[in-house]
């Protein structure tokens, strides 16, 4: 029997993996490149826009040879990087499973888009009266962030653990 941390694993792959590739084939298919639906006035917008670096454009201005190997080399060794930590951690470690499980549908679901057009879609579109403009992003990116966001609380818990127990130890 499977066990259950590689079954989360799957369940929330799975989940953002379709969401994040309906949300885009949406935008992709109803939605001209650089156009926006705005849903709340000054603050956030639907646009179609393709991202042909990493996070916030790094790289997009790099060789294609070079983005190509990189983009499709690196979502790969992420994935098989997550599922080694996995096997580590405890079967009852829910939250660092769930934290792995985002990071990795995230990379799978750009990964997606990378193999079919050599770029990601975004379209979550966040500004403050056009004043302030965050990079558009998706659905992928955000549940990479989240994961990793998860990853680095539990870090810093971990350090304050033991931070604490040292100096209960030198008392």
């Amino acid at each position: 029997m499977m066990k259950k941390k590689y079954l989360i694993l799957i369940s929330i792959c799975g989940f953002i993996i379709a969401l994040d590739q309906l949300t885009k084939m949406y935008v992709h298919t109803h939605f001209l490149l650089g156009e926006s639906l705005t849903i709340f006035p000054d603050f956030f917008d639907i646009t179609y826009v393709r991202n042909e670096g990493a996070a916030f454009g790094i790289f997009r201005e790099s060789a294609d040879t070079f983005r190509n190997i990189f983009f499709l080399t690196m979502p790969p060794v992420a994935v098989v990087f997550i599922i080694y930590i996995l096997h580590g951690i405890n079967d009852d470690d829910r939250v660092q499973n769930v934290a792995l499980s985002l990071v990795c549908g995230g990379a799978i679901g750009n990964y997606i888009d990378r193999l079919r057009f050599r770029y990601v879609i975004d379209f979550l579109d966040f500004h403050f009266e056009r004043k302030w403009t965050y990079p558009a992003f998706n659905i992928a990116d955000s549940a990479i962030v989240v994961g990793i966001g998860i990853l680095m609380y539990l870090m810093f818990i971990q350090w304050q653990e033991e931070k604490k127990q040292k100096t209960q130890i030198k008392t």
